[in-house]
């Protein structure tokens, strides 16, 4: 079995949709799963209505009105003549009962918001986000069958059981390996990825790259032979293109560096999506969906990284602090646990840490924007400098002319080396 997961970039129109036909075709049906996310912009478009609805605006109705009908325009597109589709496959899109389907799927979302009675905003955003990709693989699934693709269409939700922490559930495996083997073995299958339900039945999501974790899910249940990610690029680079000169593709990626390289804030796979594949070595392939073909990247179970490259990172935007003690006495093991917990209280993510006798330096992220609250708590009982909008620059395996390249013209604050990565924040 293999599992191929498409994203929301390669199902965001009529052409995505076909272009998902033409991958399959091009590399073989037999023994496939197929894991699809929300179309395009879906799931911001859904998020927007639940901020509508809970401001108490009747125009979120509005909102799914339109999503339904950007929904309906892709399927007028796939019925529509296009090179490489036979009319008979397009006729017989037409006359599917997907418009139906679809429909229903809207007056559902629109009843569960009328009916809601919960104020738990987590809870009531698995409940609709969801339907993004009950819609996007409810069309995909449509199209592939018409066009001679017998794939047969599945409710992740009778997959994947979770735990009730909603935006951020966790496996039930044991249950959910049953459930997957029982439903998925030995045929074609689609479903949706970044959702589950908990034990009341009730949707969950999966947080985080949920999609790329279901396909890992799939994997690990089915005993795969591999995991597939298309995407619009030709597979995992070593810096970003937009920022980096000279990049070069990565071919050969080992489980660890991947999640290092994730951990310092890289575009690649999040570790919760690798730990299940690697438990059994199933290598995970990220492949261009505009040139199935080419080889890509793959991460597996190697010794080290192919090529032998420095591998560039940027994060933006970030907060430098300098804490140190009011009366000049040690930083010690009380007053870094005491740091950490404001950090934790505050929802920070650090970046970088660095320690002397006296002071303690960190690069945060402020996702929530509470950096305000978190200076006051700390300035109650610290010395603290802040320097806001600052860039963490990091490079795994450096060497000379990377360090060289990473530090040209920039106001250094702070440098940080260990034997394989080098750390570096910059005043923007």
């Amino acid at each position: 079995m293999r599992i191929y997961k498409f994203g929301g970039a390669s199902v965001k129109d009529a052409d995505g949709v076909r272009n998902v036909l033409n991958v399959i075709q091009t590399m073989g049906t037999e023994d496939l799963g197929l894991v699809v996310s929300a179309m395009g912009k879906t799931t911001n478009a859904l998020e927007a209505v639940i901020e509508t609805y809970q401001k108490n605006h009747n125009n979120y109705l509005d909102l799914i009105d339109e999503l339904h009908r950007q929904h309906l325009q892709i399927i007028d597109a796939l019925g529509s003549k296009s090179p490489g589709i036979e009319e008979e496959w397009l006729v017989r899109f037409r006359e599917s009962d997907i418009k139906k389907g679809i429909k229903a799927i809207i007056e559902s979302l629109k009843g569960e918001l009328l009916r809601n009675k919960s104020r738990n905003y987590s809870f009531l955003y698995d409940q609709v986000v969801s339907n993004g990709e009950l819609l996007s693989t409810r069309i995909v699934a449509a199209f592939l069958n018409a066009c001679e693709v017998p794939v047969q269409w599945k409710d992740a939700r009778q997959l994947i059981s979770t735990d009730n922490k909603y935006r951020d559930a966790a496996v039930q495996w044991e249950e959910s390996e049953q459930r997957i083997q029982e439903a998925c073995s030995d045929q074609l299958f689609i479903t949706q990825g970044f959702i589950g339900s908990d034990e009341n039945g009730f949707t969950t999501t999966l947080g985080r790259e949920g999609s790329d974790y279901t396909a890992a899910i799939l994997a690990y249940c089915l005993n795969a032979s591999g995991v597939t990610i298309w995407k619009d690029v030709p597979g995992v680079l070593n810096g970003d293109p937009r920022v980096f000169q000279n990049t070069v593709l990565l071919e050969t990626i080992p489980y660890s560096e991947a999640i290092e390289l994730a951990f310092y804030g890289a575009s690649v796979i999040h570790p919760k999506t690798l730990q299940p594949l690697q438990g059994k070595e199933i290598p995970l392939y990220v492949k261009s969906f505009l040139n199935p073909k080419d080889s890509g990247t793959v991460i597996t179970s190697a010794p080290e990284i192919k090529p032998s490259t420095p591998c560039f990172i940027v994060r933006k935007n970030l907060v430098f602090l300098r804490i140190a003690s009011r009366d000049f006495s040690f930083i010690g093991e009380h007053n870094i646990s005491d740091i950490f917990h404001e950090l934790s209280t505050h929802k920070m993510q650090v970046g970088l840490i660095q320690n002397s006798a006296i002071s303690f330096s960190l690069c945060v992220e402020d996702k929530y924007h509470k950096i305000k609250d978190l200076l006051r708590d700390l300035e109650s009982r610290y010395k603290v400098s802040h320097v806001e909008g600052v860039s963490l620059y990091t490079v795994r395996h450096y060497d000379d002319a990377s360090m060289e390249m990473v530090e040209a013209g920039k106001e250094k604050l702070l440098k940080q080396r260990t034997q394989e990565t080098m750390q570096l924040i910059v005043k923007d």
